[in-house]
């Protein structure tokens, strides 16, 4: 935290004064208290109360001031704030090996689970779009604030949305920039700040190369975060034969690398939780230098107003 007025903190000490001054005040009043040899007629005109409730109001009276001062010096901090025209592009692989039970219930059941919880953390003027991609890859839906909309496209997500077997994870990350670039009028010249998420649990397969499409998302200065889900023992059901699909993330990891964006592996529904979670905190966001001097001054008024209520509930009197 900086100061745009540090000089005014040297109120500071005036407050100090204050509060040297109460305890000098407090100290003399003990010294030289009238003492009453009647006992019963020291507690009808002086009836006992605990001794801290009357240091309080003073108390609370002086922190406000302290605050008050603080918010006077205009306290600056850096703030994150959502970017203008924020657009995340969640992809979520729904192959065949998606099925596989070695996550609970299954791969794109959590996956859809966690997806929702994510696009629900995100700021609500943020653009977000979903794209599903097996052997290819498609907009279920355009990038937006309608929330149902993309919970309906959540919902909808299920093994061959895309009629295509494979995985295709360089065409699911050609799609989402180009529903980046037809975000609106402006996007095609001046691309708006955008990340894709995209979810998979294999290699490429098939469709464009990956590392071909990672370079057109550099160009376009969109990172990819990238996850791998799934476990090295999982398999799918096929008439009665099981057949091993075990993750893999070599892929998933260069398109990251080389795009600026995250790697994460998750084999757990909760570990995937944790990593969208952790993608949300960075997704859109920019980071600028703000007065926070509100912060202080408003906590200085709910200390004023407790010293009130303390004195008038106490001692029938403000302070």
């Amino acid at each position: 935290m900086t100061w745009q007025s540090p000089l005014r903190l040297w109120l500071l000490l005036g407050v100090a004064a204050l509060a040297v001054g109460y305890l000098l005040a407090q100290r003399r009043h003990s010294r030289y208290a009238v003492r009453f040899t009647n006992l019963r007629l020291l507690d009808r005109v002086a009836p006992h109360r605990p001794a801290w409730r009357r240091h309080v109001p003073a108390g609370l009276f002086l922190a406000m001031l302290a605050l008050l001062v603080v918010g006077f010096a205009r306290p600056s901090a850096e703030v994150r704030v959502p970017r203008e025209r924020a657009t995340v592009m969640v992809a979520v692989d729904v192959s065949t090996s998606m099925l596989a039970s070695d996550v609970e219930p299954d791969r794109l059941s959590a996956a859809k689970e966690a997806a929702r919880r994510f696009v629900d953390g995100l700021p609500d003027e943020f653009n977000v779009g979903l794209v599903a991609f097996a052997g290819s890859a498609a907009v279920l839906v355009p990038p937006g604030t309608d929330r149902e909309a993309l919970h309906d496209g959540i919902e909808r997500l299920a093994e061959g949305s895309t009629g295509v077997q494979g995985t295709a994870i360089g065409e699911a990350i050609n799609t989402s920039l180009g529903a980046v670039r037809a975000l609106d009028s402006q996007a095609a010249k001046d691309l708006p700040p955008a990340r894709i998420i995209l979810l998979s649990d294999g290699a490429n397969t098939s469709g464009m190369d990956p590392m071909e499409a990672a370079a057109e998302a550099v160009d376009a200065k969109v990172p990819v975060h990238t996850i791998s889900f799934g476990t090295p023992s999982g398999f799918v059901d096929r008439g009665g034969r099981p057949i091993q699909v075990p993750v893999d993330g070599q892929t998933l990891k260069a398109v990251a690398d080389s795009t600026g964006g995250g790697f994460h592996e998750a084999t757990s529904r909760e570990e995937l939780r944790a990593v969208y979670d952790d993608i949300g905190t960075s997704v859109g966001y920019r980071t600028q230098r703000q007065d926070v001097s509100a912060r202080f001054i408003g906590l200085g008024l709910v200390l004023a107003m407790g010293a009130a209520a303390g004195s008038m509930r106490w001692f029938s009197r403000l302070p």
